[in-house]
Parts: structure tokens; C-alpha cells; sequence
């Protein structure tokens, strides 16, 4: 590891939610940047039957020790019954920018006391 732990977390949303999540997480120190990559088709069986939706795909940017709050915030604020939250440690990386992202996900745990 050339840095701090980092995550990208990989998440399937409807087009319409991928900004108001990610502005979601950047604003509460969960993720130090959030890609949306539009146009994405998904094709999943979902309770026994085949589905198919367009999506966006969201690159969540974190660190590891911002994951857990990262992962209770995403589904409850998803509008998937199932959303798909998929983390892969970066096991490399910029070294500035890894202690940038480390830097910008610093923030208390939300109720924590200051």
C-alpha cells in the first residue's frame, strides 16, 4: 500500500438518484469523490424472474475506515429494496491523492461529539 487503506465502492442507481447520493456522501465525509457513469444497462434475475433497468454507476471513493457509516448510509438512502454496494480495496494509488481522500473523509461519525 503506497498510502492510507482506500475503497472504491461500486454502486448500481437509477439515473435520477446517482447526484442527490453522491453530493449525499461527499457532503457527509463518506466519500471523497463520487463518479457517475450514465448510461449503464443492468440484467439481473430479481425474484425469479429476468430484469433489466437503466442505471447509473456510482464510483465511490473512500476510505476503509469510512466504509461501515459509507454502507449504512447508502442503503438507507437508496431506493433499491436491494442495492448493490460492492467494495474493492485500492491497493494502490497517487500517494497525494491518497492522503487527499483520506483527508476529506476525516469527519466524525455523525452523532460523535466533537
Amino acid at each position: 500500500m503506497t498510502g492510507p487503506a482506500a475503497l472504491i465502492v461500486f454502486c448500481s442507481v437509477p439515473a435520477g438518484a446517482a447526484d442527490r447520493l453522491a453530493r449525499l456522501l461527499v457532503e457527509e465525509r463518506l466519500a471523497a469523490c463520487v463518479q457517475a457513469l450514465p448510461g449503464m444497462r443492468s440484467t439481473y434475475r430479481w425474484q425469479g424472474a429476468i430484469e433489466q433497468a437503466d442505471e447509473s454507476l456510482l464510483l465511490i471513493k473512500t476510505s476503509a475506515a469510512r466504509y461501515a457509516a459509507l454502507e449504512r448510509t447508502l442503503a438507507a438512502h437508496h431506493p433499491y429494496e436491494l442495492p448493490e454496494i460492492l467494495a474493492v480495496d485500492a491497493s494502490a494509488g497517487l500517494p497525494a491523492y491518497l492522503r487527499w481522500l483520506a483527508d476529506e473523509t476525516a469527519g466524525a461519525e455523525p452523532g460523535d461529539a466533537d
